[in-house]
């Protein structure tokens, strides 16, 4: 399956990484990921993703942060933000739409739900 669409995964969990990584490439999506938001930032030099899978718990820079910190680069603006994340308090969401994300999945999640909303993402923008 050639996909084009470009994912970033922004997440400190390394098997969280692995099965995202895993289930994205197997859709055909070309997938990078960070460990944590200022890794995040570093590889978004120098790639443009069309979606950012982003963690709320991380050491060094929190997803809330390192999606305020995405939301200041222009050539950003048209990349949809979602956080997949355990903090799933009213709370915790708003501070994450408040901060940019478009979606806000929580922890534990459902493989097919997370992949048909990614794909939904890539088909309608």
């Amino acid at each position: 399956m050639e996909n084009h669409s470009k994912i970033l995964i922004v997440d400190d969990e390394p098997n969280i990484i692995l099965v995202l990584e895993f289930l994205l490439e197997k859709q055909g999506y070309q997938v990078k990921k960070a460990f944590d938001g200022l890794h995040a930032l570093e590889i978004l030099v120098d790639f443009t993703p069309d979606v950012i899978v982003l963690d709320v718990m991380m050491p060094n820079m929190d997803g809330f942060e390192t999606a305020s910190a995405i939301r200041k680069i222009p050539e950003l603006e048209a990349t949809t933000i979602v956080f997949l994340t355990a903090k799933g308090t009213e709370t915790d969401r708003r501070q994450g739409y408040n901060t940019g994300a478009e979606y806000y999945m929580i922890k534990p999640f459902d493989n097919d739900v997370f992949l048909s909303t990614i794909s939904e993402i890539l088909a309608y923008g």
